[in-house]
């Protein structure tokens, strides 16, 4: 018996690789979003918007969906640094119990900005600059929201620890 990832597409792609870039995008679009409606909405998006591109090629396709993931979500959620209030709006007991359950807790306990700015540079390894285009905002305001979206990381992490203790 053939197992699924046997199955080849008409480009030489077998339908595992499919079904793991389809949860890489998933995934991509959940953490720039922090919900499931919005980041469904995303992937949608994107692949609708690369069917209509240069699909030709299997690279580019994967580019070039992402960054329409990452055009859509800023759309969805505005992000910018003005709307960061300075902390999470989750209780740190919420937090130790997110961090238990929830995979990725860390980074969806960052406000929105933080959170594009973190997953963008840190995550897909987007220059400061591209980041900065992608947001409108300054160089510096990114570099600042990465310095903070780390130690706020940290920080909710140890402060779930102590409350579970």
């Amino acid at each position: 018996m053939l197992k699924p990832n046997h199955f080849v597409t008409e480009t030489g792609t077998s339908y595992a690789s499919v079904i793991e870039e389809m949860q890489s995008l998933y995934l991509l679009s959940f953490l720039l979003t922090a919900d499931h409606d919005k980041a469904e909405q995303c992937l949608v998006f994107a692949i609708g918007e690369c069917a209509e591109g240069p699909g030709d090629f299997m690279d580019w396709a994967r580019l070039w969906t992402r960054r329409a993931i990452l055009k859509r979500a800023i759309q969805l959620m505005m992000p910018a640094p003005e709307h960061a209030d300075g902390g999470s709006r989750i209780s740190p007991k919420m937090a130790a119990t997110w961090l238990g359950n929830i995979p990725f807790a860390p980074v969806l306990l960052l406000d929105a900005f933080e959170r594009f700015v973190f997953v963008m540079s840190i995550l897909e390894g987007q220059s400061d600059d591209e980041c900065a285009i992608l947001l409108r905002c300054s160089r510096r305001d990114v570099m600042m929201a990465r310095v903070v979206s780390l130690q706020r990381q940290s920080t909710t992490h140890v402060q779930a620890v102590e409350n579970l203790q």
